[in-house]
């Protein structure tokens, strides 16, 4: 009977850990229902706003001022939902993207993705760690939501750096801000005859320069079904660049890290394991371009992959802490300020340079 007891009783905390984890993602889920019903009113869905958005706002507005209502004991649920769940939605936002929608485009659609990734990256890194004394995670992450497909880019980053919530708030408000007022004002400088582009060149420069998927839809539905098409694929041309990005950003900061450990005399780190995200990205894009799933099926996992993101954002939102981001937001959000600069100037020139030499 002893023994018997003495067993029930180490057993006890596991169950109770388990619960409170299982708690803790219900909350979040419920969370994100919630969010996904806000990000529905037509008012802020007209804004282009995702319920990425919408969730990385109301977790941060419930983690700071009602952060002592939520039970310690869920705070590991959170943090599965923000780490996790996160990877397996990265991974299956591949089906929204194949490889016969980025031949439609040809090669001026994937220069112009590349060309835009490659430069964006290297300008918003070296802006906010030279120019805005940024440390180097909240650099790239801001550079990663600019140059390749807004929010769910810092997601995958940020998982992939390991890095802290509030660093990736601070590169999704950037997102936020300029992607929105990209998408109110490129159709009108369109329309008053400043931006001189066809209808090939709408497509290429909307769809490569502005953050996020909606917000390019919504600012190339503005000008022609035509040019929201070719929109639509550059973007998703962006959006599966992201998987050698970040393989090639994990080997750099691996690679910087041995280096500083090897001038401290410290122990070097384990080598940075490949991102298993990343793979099952790929693998997502393969199946979704080889036609194997109906059409239905592919619909139903993405409106999932959505939700599962938007659970991943919102978690990120309650861990984050206003107070971490004081110090550094003006600097991240001067960083994005740059990125945009350069995505509208530099972004017109490798347009037309596009057109020129392979239109």
């Amino acid at each position: 009977m002893s023994t018997a007891h003495t067993a029930h009783t180490h057993a006890v905390p596991a169950p109770s850990s388990t619960r409170g984890q299982i708690n803790g993602i219900l909350f979040v889920a419920l969370f994100a229902a919630a969010v996904t019903r806000i990000a529905a009113i037509p008012s802020i869905a007209n804004l282009g706003i995702s319920p990425l958005i919408v969730g990385i706002v109301g977790g941060m507005i419930y983690g700071n001022a009602l952060k002592d209502g939520m039970p310690e004991s869920w705070a590991a649920g959170v943090n599965f939902s923000a780490r996790k769940l996160l990877r397996i939605a990265v991974a299956f936002f591949g089906l929204r993207v194949s490889i016969q929608e980025i031949a439609q485009v040809g090669l001026p659609g994937l220069a112009e993705s590349l060309l835009i990734v490659v430069s964006t990256l290297v300008i918003g890194t070296w802006a906010g760690m030279k120019l805005m004394k940024l440390d180097r995670d909240s650099a790239l992450l801001t550079a990663a939501g600019s140059a390749i497909c807004g929010a769910a880019a810092v997601l995958a980053f940020e998982s992939t750096l390991q890095s802290k919530p509030h660093k990736s708030a601070m590169a999704v408000g950037s997102v936020v801000l300029f992607g929105t007022l990209s998408m109110f004002l490129y159709p009108a400088l369109l329309r008053a005859g400043i931006l001189h582009l066809d209808t090939t060149g709408v497509g290429l420069f909307f769809g490569g320069t502005i953050h996020e998927v909606a917000q390019v839809v919504g600012a190339a539905s503005n000008v022609s079904p035509e040019a929201t098409h070719i929109a639509t694929i550059v973007k998703m041309t962006r959006v599966m660049l992201l998987v050698p990005v970040l393989l090639i950003v994990g080997m750099w900061v691996n690679r910087s890290a041995r280096s500083a450990a090897s001038k401290d005399g410290t122990q070097a780190p384990r080598k940075l394991a490949v991102p298993w995200f990343a793979l099952g990205f790929l693998a997502c894009v393969a199946v979704n371009s080889l036609h194997i799933l109906p059409e239905a099926v592919t619909s139903t996992v993405n409106m999932l992959d959505t939700f599962a993101l938007t659970m991943a954002m919102t978690a990120l939102g309650i861990e984050t802490r206003l107070s971490q981001i004081r110090d550094a937001g003006p600097r991240a959000l001067t960083t994005g300020l740059i990125l945009y600069v350069w995505l509208f100037a530099g972004g017109l020139g490798i347009t037309w340079l596009v057109q020129h030499l392979l239109g």
